[in-house]
C-alpha cells in the first residue's frame, strides 16, 4: 500500500538521480583524496625546507661550530625561525629564542623528537608551544651524538595559507561536478527515452488504441530493441485485425451463403412440390400431362443436384484450403479431357493448345476449373467457339467468340450467386456458383484470375 503524499519518481528520474549520486560520489572521493594529498605535500615541502635547514646547521656543528654562532648568521626565507638544540635525554641546551623563559620540561616526548628518534627526522604541524604560547610547525633532525636540531616556524596565517590546498582545485572539481551532472542529465534522457516510449506504448496497447510502426526511438541498441518489440506488436496486431476480417468476411459470406441457398432453392423446390401435388391429387391427368410433371420433377432435382455439389465444393474449399489433397497433375492430358467430354454436349468449336505443364494441383478442382469455364461459355455466350492457351509458364487464356458481359458487370462475376440476367440463368440451369468456385480454385492453386471482353468475354489466369 502506497503511504499518502509518497514522492513518486519516475524511472528518467531514478536513472538521473542514481547516476548524478555516483558522479557526485566519485568527484568528492576524489577530491577530497586530493584535496588531502595535496595539503601533505605542501607539509612535506614545508618539512624539507626545514630539515635542509637543519642539515646546514648539523655541517656547520660538526665542523666546529658553536650553535649559538651559528644560529645567528644563518638567514632563512622564514621570518621568526624559531632554533632549538635537544640532547639525548630530552633537555634544552639552546634556544635562540631570548624573549620567553627557557624551556626546562622533557622534550622526549614531543611528537617530532620522538619521530626524529626513531627514523632520523620528524615533523608536527601546529602544535602550540607552552614555552611562548605559541602554534609551530616544528622539524626535527637527530646527530650522530644523540642530540636532536629543531626548527620551528611560527604557525601564523601565512604558513597556514602555504599549507592549504590550492583553492582553485576545488573551484576546478566543482565545473567537473557540474559539467559531469549536465552530461548525466542527456545520459539518463537518452538511455530512459526508450524506457519512456516502451511504457506509453505498453499504456496505448492495454486500452487498444492505434498503434504505428514509426515510434521514435534513439539510434542505440535499446532503442533498436524497443523498435522491434514495437514492429513485432505492430505486425501481429495488423495479423490479428487481418485474421478477424477474414473471420468476419467469412461469417458473412456463409450467412449470405445460407440467403442465397435458401433463395434459390425455393424455385425448384416449389416446381416440384406443385408437380407432385399435382400427380397425387389428379390420377386422372392424361399420360401426357403426367409425362410433363415428372419431366419437371427430374429438372428441379437435377438443379437442386447441381446446387448442392457446388455449394459442397465452395465450402470444402472456404473451410479445408489449407488440407486439400494434391498431386502432380499433367495440365494439357486433364485439359484435354474434360474438352473431349464437354464436346458430346455442344455444338461450339472447342480448341485447346496448351503444352507439357506438370504442377502439384487437385484434380476435382481443376476440372472444375476448366468445366465450369466451358460450361458458362456455353450457356451464355451465344457463341460458336471457345479457345483454351497457355505458354510452358503457367499462363492461360479461355475466351469464346459470344457476346461478352456488359462493362458494369464485369467486376462482378466472380460473386457467388451474382447473375447477370437472372431469369435467363436459371432457365439455363445455372447454380450462380460456378465462376466462385474457379476463382477459389485457382486461388488454391496459387493463381489469379481476371475477366475482360475481347471479341466475347475472355478470362486470363495463371496455375503454378
Amino acid at each position: 500500500m502506497v503511504m499518502a503524499g509518497k514522492i513518486k519518481f519516475s524511472f528518467h528520474h531514478k536513472v538521473l538521480i542514481s547516476l548524478l549520486a555516483l558522479c557526485w560520489a566519485l568527484v568528492t572521493v576524489f577530491t577530497i583524496f586530493q584535496y588531502h594529498r595535496e595539503r601533505i605535500f605542501r607539509t612535506e615541502l614545508m618539512n624539507m625546507e626545514l630539515q635542509m635547514h637543519n642539515d646546514r646547521i648539523i655541517d656547520d656543528m660538526e665542523k666546529g661550530e658553536d650553535i649559538a654562532s651559528v644560529a645567528s648568521r644563518i638567514r632563512t626565507p622564514v621570518s621568526d625561525l624559531r632554533i632549538t638544540m635537544i640532547d639525548r635525554n630530552g633537555n634544552v641546551i639552546y634556544d635562540n629564542n631570548d624573549s620567553t623563559p627557557f624551556p626546562e620540561t622533557n622534550h622526549n616526548n614531543r611528537p617530532e623528537v620522538v619521530k626524529a628518534r626513531q627514523d632520523g627526522s620528524g615533523y608536527s604541524v601546529g602544535r602550540h608551544s607552552q614555552s611562548d604560547n605559541t602554534d609551530y610547525f616544528y622539524s626535527a633532525t637527530l646527530m650522530q651524538d644523540g642530540s636532536i636540531v629543531r626548527s620551528a616556524a611560527p604557525y601564523n596565517h601565512i604558513l597556514r595559507d602555504f599549507l592549504k590546498a590550492d583553492s582553485s582545485f576545488l573551484w576546478i572539481m566543482l565545473a567537473v561536478t557540474v559539467a559531469v551532472s549536465i552530461a548525466g542529465y542527456f545520459i539518463a534522457r537518452r538511455i530512459t527515452t526508450s524506457i519512456s516510449n516502451l511504457n506509453s506504448f505498453a499504456e496505448k496497447a492495454e486500452k487498444g488504441e492505434r498503434i504505428y510502426e514509426d515510434w521514435a526511438f534513439p539510434h542505440d541498441e535499446l532503442g533498436n530493441i524497443a523498435g522491434n518489440i514495437v514492429k513485432l506488436y505492430v505486425q501481429r496486431d495488423q495479423r490479428h485485425q487481418e485474421a478477424i476480417k477474414q473471420e468476419r468476411d467469412k461469417i458473412r459470406l456463409k450467412k449470405q451463403l445460407t440467403n442465397n441457398i435458401n433463395h434459390e432453392l425455393k424455385t425448384p423446390v416449389a416446381s416440384i412440390k406443385i408437380c407432385a401435388d399435382l400427380l397425387r391429387d389428379h390420377p386422372e391427368l392424361p399420360d401426357s400431362k403426367r409425362i410433363e410433371f415428372i419431366n419437371r420433377i427430374c429438372t428441379g432435382t437435377q438443379r437442386l443436384t447441381s446446387m448442392l455439389e457446388d455449394v459442397s465444393s465452395i465450402t470444402r474449399m472456404d473451410d479445408g484450403a489449407d488440407v486439400i489433397e494434391k498431386e502432380r497433375l499433367n495440365l494439357r492430358e486433364l485439359i484435354g479431357n474434360v474438352a473431349d467430354s464437354e464436346r458430346l454436349r455442344t455444338d461450339m468449336d472447342i480448341h485447346v493448345d496448351v503444352p507439357d505443364i506438370e504442377i502439384a494441383g487437385n484434380r476435382h478442382l481443376l476440372e472444375s476449373v476448366f468445366r465450369n469455364l466451358i460450361d458458362n461459355a456455353i450457356a451464355y455466350s451465344g457463341g460458336s467457339g471457345i479457345w483454351i492457351k497457355a505458354d510452358e509458364r503457367g499462363n492461360f487464356v479461355f475466351r469464346d467468340n459470344g457476346c461478352g458481359v456488359p462493362q458494369e458487370h464485369l467486376p462482378h462475376i466472380f460473386e457467388r450467386f451474382y447473375r447477370i440476367d437472372k431469369g435467363r440463368s436459371r432457365s439455363k440451369g445455372g447454380t450462380g456458383l460456378g465462376l466462385a468456385i474457379v476463382k477459389n480454385a485457382i486461388a488454391i492453386h496459387g493463381g489469379y484470375i481476371k475477366a475482360s471482353n475481347d471479341n466475347g468475354l475472355r478470362f486470363d489466369f495463371r496455375l503454378s
